[in-house]
This record gives structure tokens, C-alpha cells and sequence, in this order.
């Protein structure tokens, strides 16, 4: 009777379901994984929001937020973008070029104070009442120098008495100073409104605009007339608003950059699974073949399993995938990264996409792992499926010893490296030895198996017999080890990297912050210490065709900054720090290959291009400013247009608001980057997660293929307590050979990438490395022990 692959299979399928349970579970966390990726990067893609300042003007003629530069050289050249700090302007030439073509309004936006030293208020011109539908509710709109019309809500924020009577006068504290205007009127809604030509000369940036809107104009004759100096906006272009930018930046950079990385993790294990599966039932495919079952038909059966498995994980696992992704999403929104209307993308695409790579890579695993017994010869099949074979595969030996010399000579580089070389190449460190783990799996479990069974003889015939054991079968060591050391790798790597950062930036600012007191959001003319812009700039990191613009923290200082900070000047000096020129961060500096008397190329916070010299270079950036520029040449660049900060030094002067020690200052700086720890916290909790359940999953599996060997042992004569014993023994090595090479691994990447982001060593709280270690070796011993205590209170009378 002719054997039929396709009833085989489903046969198998249908009477053994718990052999491929392990299969489905991988395959099932590897599709969720994937999908919950692609739906934030499909999120990231379709995001939008409905113009909200802009709905009701035509057209709007506003400044491109990104700048472009051309990378790498020759053929291989393509254009890359990056979103300025704060707001791009346009020229206010423009609204001149544009009144032939119909109504134009300029509009600029800029926050002022009242005296009261309340939270800011949103200023413009009234003849951005046109396109806001602002109406006055009392007295008339503002029209000479000197006048003003409040909002309803922006009385006591600027001042004013609480009817905001016409004809009173208040003081308003604006980026050009204090001034004083008289209420002429009242409108709805929140704000200040100007004349529009007193708008501009307060924002501080009267040669800019934030946008020109036009009424009545054609959009075609407005981009003839604009010639590329800026975008002409229409229909949902019209939305300008900067944190959807960010938004779209940090979903398309977690669901396109960790999400790549998380599904080549996914796919990586989910294939090692699918081989182990394959791989353990060695001895039905040798049967089959001394009965004459042929290479193809094996090979068939392996395929028909893989599609009878992998389409009901697929679909499947695309549910916890779109829960991952609403929980995500839903996370980022509540602590304001992504806004409140931007929605969830969940579309058919990142789905079927998902369900297609768990098929692709169990067919792909199953027709490697099928290699082997279906090109064995009848004879020889049960032979060979009785015993581990020992002598190393000729492919994934070489291609091991490759990966593994790939990832040492990245850490030799990236150790020797500075600035973005050494991060660069400390990225490619962990990926190849997690890749020489997995190829040269057999030989190193076997390697651990000899060095931690040393001491394992000391305990007596159950750490002997397991030290045997792990030694014997050096492959099924080696597929438990694997995901072991896949997740405390990657999730060390990630969770250290933060706490080095995190533990340098404390360290730069506490011994940097010379200051004894810090007034924030200081007023225009505050007086009696050093004041502090921070801000970011595009700073040009590397060298070469590999140049780009990157963003860097910054600050504008107006004084002697040397008076209030230690910046750890180690080439250079502050004292020559005047317009034109610039201080940088040794990081910077390291990656553009710049010293003092050099040009660094500089795009301020609104994109425009600046080329200063340096004049120092100092160590202690990370926490207190990558870039320290001279404040006027920060002046008419940023939004707010004024000092953030006021560094004291003695007792406060009065009337300048309230002050906060320096130590309650670096609190407060830490609590900005929480979005950031609490995102590194969850890739490392989605990487780590996925590794853990992938290491419990491959455990079971192989406890619960053992069951022959444990009723075995019992037959002759082992008590229940022994086998266990030496069960626990071998989870202990499992677990000990996992921690010892992750972290390795760990350490590898680590030492040079924090070389590189912050001058020093990594950080490694010891009772979050222990919790990380206690967690792997209860991991171990957890996903060992259960199955083996189910597997022998079975009855034992038949092996």
C-alpha cells in the first residue's frame, strides 16, 4: 500500500497534537509579535488629525518642518530627512510676493506672561481672527502700537482685572520684554491678540512668519509664486502640527526599526522551535524510511504538517497582536507622545503580512530540519534516529565560527571606536553572537555542559547522571540554552543601556550644576544670574558619505556660564564663547571628527543653517547640553523666544519666582525622560517576554519527548525524588550556561555602545541584574520540574 504524505500528516496532526503544540505556541507569539509591529507602523503611516488652526483658511503658505540632505555617494545616493527642533518660518518677504494673488494674512504665535508670573498664554494677530473664527464680545479689535484684546479665559493669566474693562492698562511680558498695552476689547476663547504688525515685532522673530494664509487665491499661481521657498498647504495638509510629527516618527520608528528587530528575534526562535519539533520525532521519520517511504515523501509530510499548523497560528495570533498594539498605543497616547485624535490603524495588511512569515519560516525550519532524515539511507535510518549524532554540521559550523568571529572583531571595533562608529558597530556585536550561539549551539552546550558539570559530580549520582546527560545530548542542551540566552541578552542590553544613561546623566548634572539655585521660565529681564536657553539643534554626526543631521540637546547661555556650570572642559575654553562661535560635547566632536578651531555644521531650533567654530569641547553634554551656543545667536530661533532658565548663584532675587535646589532641578529632568525609560521598559518586556515564553515552550517540549527515558530510568530502579533531582540538576546547568553567555553577550555590546553615548562603563543596578538571573534560573527550573512531576506520576509499567 502506497504511503500517503498529506493522511500522514494530518494523522500526526489529529492523534499526537501535544507534538506540535510547542510548534503552534512559537509560531502562534511569533505572528503576534509581528503583527503587533506592523500595525504601528501602519499606524505611524496613515496618522493624521484634522487641521484645527488652520481648517477654515484656503491655503496656507508655511515652511517645509524637515531638512533634506543627499547621503552616501555615487549610485547609492538617496535623500534623507529629519524634523527641525521647533518651528520652521518662512521669510516675510513672502507676504509681500503673495498680496497680488488675494487676501493675505500673516500669522505668527508666541506665548506671553502676565505680571502675576502665571503659566503662558497664546499671542498672535488679529487678522489671524479670519481663519480661527475668533469674535470679539466686547469693544473693538486692536489697530495702533500699544493695544490689545484679551480672551475670555486669558485675563488673569495676563494680568488683567476679572472684567478686563476697555480702556484698562496691563503689563504683558512678551520675547522683546515687558511692555504695557490697554485693553481695547474682548473675544472668545483663550488668548492675546495684537495689531498685526505689533504681532510680529513681539514674537521676536519680526523677519519670519509662521505661516501667510490666503483667501481667494488660486493654489497652482501661489506654488508659482512661492518657487520652492516653502509648501503651499491645502485640505488635510493643512493640519501643522508638530507632535503629530513626532507621533508619526515614533510609531513608524518602533512598528519599522524595534520592529524589525523583534521579528528577526521572533522568526529566529519560532524556526529553532519548528527544528526541534522535526528534529524529535527522528524516530517515526526513520521508520518510515526503512519501510520505504522516499526523501520527497518525508519531506511532504514535514510541509503538509507546517500548513496544517502554521495558518491556525496565524490567524490566531493576530489577536493578541492587535491587543499588544491597542495596549501599546493606547500607553503612548495616555502619556501624551501620540495626540488624542490620531486613531489605531488595523488593516488586513500587517495581518495577512504577519500570518504569511509564521507560514514562510515553519516551512522554511521544517525543510532544513527534514534535510537530514529524508536523505539517510533506509538501512541506516533507525540506526542513526537511536542515537545524538556528535560530529559537527559542515554548514552551520563555519558559518557559526564566522558569526562569531564577525561579532568579535565588532566589539574590538567598536571598543577602539568613538561616537556613533562604536554604537554602530556595538549593534552588530549582539546580533552575531546571538547568531554564533544559535549555529554553534551543539559544540558550546557541550563546552558548558563539561565546565558546569564539574561541579555538578560534587552532588552525588543525580548531578552526576545529569552532567552525563547534558554532555550525551549536546543539541537538546543546546536548543534549551538558546532562548535562555536570547532573553537575558537582549533584554539586558536594553534595560542597562538606559540605566547607564541614566546613571551618567545624574552624574554629569550633579557635578556639573554649579548653580545654588535654578529659577525656571524666568521673566524677560530677569537679572542677578546666567541665563539658560535649552533647546535642541540638528548637529551633522559623522564623517563622509555616512554624514547626517541628528537632533542635540542645547542651550543658549547670556553670561558667564562658567559661573553656575562645570561643563568638564577638556579642550578649548569657555571664556572666547561669543557669537559666532561654539562649545560641543566630546561625543559630538568624536563622531564628526572635530576639534577646536574646526566648524561644526549646525541647524538652529527653526532649521536655519549655521556654521560655528568651536571653542571648546568638553564631557559632560549628556546631562547638561550637547551644544552651548552664545543666547543671541539663539535669539529669533526658538518658539518661546526667551530664557528658560535662570541660574543663581547665592540668595534669589526678589520678585523673579520661584527657585528649586539643584538637586530637585535633576528630579525634575528625570521625570521628562520617563516616556523614554518606559518605552526601553517595554521592548525589553516584549523581547524578553517572547524569548521567555519561547524558552519555557522549547523546556517543555523537550521534558515531555524525554518521558521514555524518565519511566526508564524509574524501571531500574530510580526513586521518583532521584530522577527529579537530577532534572532540577540539569535545569540549574540550563539556566546557569544561559545567564553566563547572555550576559556576556550583554556585556560585549554594552561596554563600548556607553563608552560611546556616555564617556564611562555601563551601569548594572545589582539587584536588577540578580532579579534578571533569579528570574532565568526560576524560568528554567519552572518550565523543567512541571512537566517531568505530570510525566512521572504516569504509571511506569511500560517504556
Amino acid at each position: 500500500m502506497p504511503l500517503r504524505p498529506n493522511g500522514l500528516a494530518r494523522a500526526a496532526v489529529r492523534f499526537r497534537p501535544a507534538a506540535f503544540a510547542g510548534t503552534f505556541v512559537a509560531l502562534l507569539m511569533t505572528v503576534a509579535i509581528v503583527s503587533a509591529c506592523g500595525i504601528l507602523l501602519e499606524s505611524g503611516a496613515r496618522a493624521s488629525l484634522p487641521p484645527t488652526r488652520y481648517a477654515q483658511a484656503p491655503v496656507v503658505v508655511a515652511a517645509d518642518q524637515q531638512i533634506h540632505w543627499q547621503a552616501g555617494s555615487g549610485e547609492g545616493a538617496y535623500e534623507e530627512a529629519v524634523r527641525v527642533p521647533e518651528r520652521a518660518r518662512v521669510d516675510a518677504a513672502l507676504l509681500e510676493r503673495l498680496a497680488p494673488l488675494g487676501r493675505a494674512v500673516p500669522d505668527v504665535v508666541f506665548p506671553v506672561r502676565g505680571e502675576g508670573g502665571s503659566g503662558p498664554v497664546e499671542a498672535s494677530g488679529w487678522g489671524a481672527a479670519a481663519f480661527t473664527g475668533t469674535a470679539l464680545a466686547g469693544g473693538r479689535a486692536p489697530g495702533a502700537p500699544g493695544e490689545v484684546v484679551l480672551g475670555a479665559g486669558a485675563g488673569a493669566g495676563a494680568g488683567a482685572g476679572a472684567a478686563g474693562a476697555a480702556g484698562e492698562r496691563i503689563t504683558l511680558d512678551t520675547p522683546v520684554g515687558k511692555r504695557e498695552f490697554r485693553v481695547v476689547g474682548r473675544a472668545g476663547g483663550t488668548g492675546v491678540w495684537f495689531s498685526d504688525a505689533e504681532a510680529r515685532a513681539l514674537s521676536g522673530h519680526p523677519g519670519a512668519l509662521d505661516a501667510v494664509v490666503l483667501f481667494d487665491a488660486d493654489p497652482d499661481r501661489v506654488r508659482a509664486a512661492v518657487d520652492g521657498r516653502a509648501q503651499v498647504l491645502t485640505g488635510a495638509a493643512r493640519a501643522v502640527d508638530p507632535q503629530l510629527a513626532g507621533a508619526k516618527d515614533l510609531l513608524t520608528g518602533l512598528g519599522g526599526s524595534f520592529g524589525g528587530i523583534a521579528a528577526l528575534v521572533a522568526v529566529f526562535t519560532a524556526a529553532g522551535t519548528v527544528a526541534l519539533s522535526v528534529g524529535q520525532r527522528s524516530r517515526e521519520f526513520a521508520l518510515l524510511r526503512a519501510v520505504g517511504a522516499t526523501p520527497r515523501q518525508i519531506r511532504r509530510i514535514v510541509a503538509t504538517e507546517a500548513l496544517l499548523v502554521a495558518p491556525a497560528a496565524g490567524v490566531l495570533g493576530c489577536v493578541p497582536g492587535i491587543g499588544l498594539a491597542a495596549w501599546w498605543f493606547g500607553q503612548l497616547q495616555a502619556k501624551g507622545a501620540i495626540p488624542a485624535g490620531v486613531e489605531l490603524a488595523v488593516s488586513w495588511i500587517p495581518l495577512v503580512c504577519a500570518a504569511g512569515v509564521g507560514l514562510v519560516t515553519a516551512l522554511l525550519a521544517g525543510w532544513a530540519a527534514a534535510r537530514r532524515p529524508a536523505r539517510i539511507r533506509p538501512g541506516q535510518a533507525l540506526a542513526a534516529a537511536a542515537v545524538e549524532r556528535l560530529r559537527p554540521g559542515w554548514i552551520r559550523t563555519p558559518l557559526g565560527i564566522a558569526a562569531l568571529a564577525g561579532g568579535a572583531a565588532c566589539a574590538g571595533l567598536a571598543a577602539t571606536s568613538g561616537g556613533d562608529d562604536a554604537a554602530n558597530a556595538a549593534l552588530g556585536v549582539v546580533m552575531l553572537f546571538m547568531l554564533a550561539v544559535a549555529l554553534l549551539g551543539p559544540l558550546i552546550a557541550r563546552a558548558c555542559a563539561g565546565v558546569l558539570g564539574l561541579p555538578l559530580r560534587a552532588a552525588g549520582a543525580s548531578g552526576s547522571l545529569a552532567a552525563a546527560n547534558s554532555r550525551a545530548h549536546a543539541r537538546r542542551l543546546a536548543s534549551a540554552i538558546t532562548p535562555i540566552v536570547l532573553a537575558m541578552a537582549f533584554s539586558s542590553v536594553l534595560v542597562f543601556l538606559h540605566t547607564s544613561e541614566e546613571e551618567a546623566t545624574r552624574q554629569q548634572q550633579a557635578a556639573g550644576l554649579l548653580a545654588d539655585h535654578v529659577i525656571t521660565d524666568p521673566p524677560a529681564d530677569a537679572r542677578g544670574g546666567v541665563a539658560i536657553t535649552r533647546t535642541s539643534v540638528l548637529a551633522m554626526f559623522g564623517t563622509g558619505p555616512e554624514r547626517r543631521f541628528q537632533s542635540a540637546s542645547a542651550q543658549g547661555v547670556a553670561g558667564d556660564v562658567t559661573t553656575v556650570q562645570d561643563l568638564g572642559v577638556r579642550e578649548g575654553s569657555l571664556g572666547t564663547l561669543r557669537p559666532g562661535t561654539v562649545a560641543v560635547d566630546r561625543a559630538l566632536a568624536e563622531s564628526a571628527r572635530l576639534g577646536v578651531g574646526d566648524r561644526v555644521e549646525l541647524r538652529l531650533p527653526d532649521g536655519v543653517p549655521a556654521d560655528p567654530e568651536i571653542v571648546a569641547v568638553y564631557t559632560r553634554g549628556l546631562g547638561l547640553g550637547q551644544v552651548t551656543l552664545p543666547a543671541p545667536d539663539l535669539t529669533g530661533h526658538t518658539t518661546a523666544g526667551r530664557a528658560t532658565e535662570l541660574l543663581v548663584r547665592g540668595p534669589v532675587p526678589a520678585g523673579l519666582g520661584p527657585a528649586v535646589s539643584p538637586s530637585e532641578w535633576t528630579t525634575a529632568q528625570s521625570t521628562e525622560r520617563e516616556v523614554s525609560a518606559w518605552a526601553n521598559a517595554v521592548m525589553a518586556a516584549v523581547l524578553g517576554g517572547f524569548a521567555a515564553v519561547a524558552a519555557a515552550n522549547t523546556l517543555v517540549m523537550t521534558v515531555l519527548d524525554r518521558r521514555r527515558e524518565l519511566r526508564m530510568l524509574r524501571l531500574v530502579g530510580s526513586t521518583r525524588r532521584q530522577v527529579l533531582r537530577m532534572l532540577r540538576w540539569e535545569a540549574l546547568l540550563i539556566g546557569g550556561a544561559g545567564v553566563t553567555l547572555g550576559t556576556a553577550i550583554a556585556l560585549a555590546t554594552l561596554y563600548p555602545l556607553t563608552k560611546a553615548v556616555t564617556g564611562a562603563p555601563p551601569h548594572v543596578p545589582p539587584v536588577l541584574y540578580a532579579s534578571f538571573a533569579a528570574a532565568a534560573l526560576a524560568l528554567g527550573l519552572t518550565a523543567t520540574l512541571l512537566p517531568a512531576h505530570w510525566s512521572l506520576r504516569r504509571r511506569t509499567g511500560g517504556v
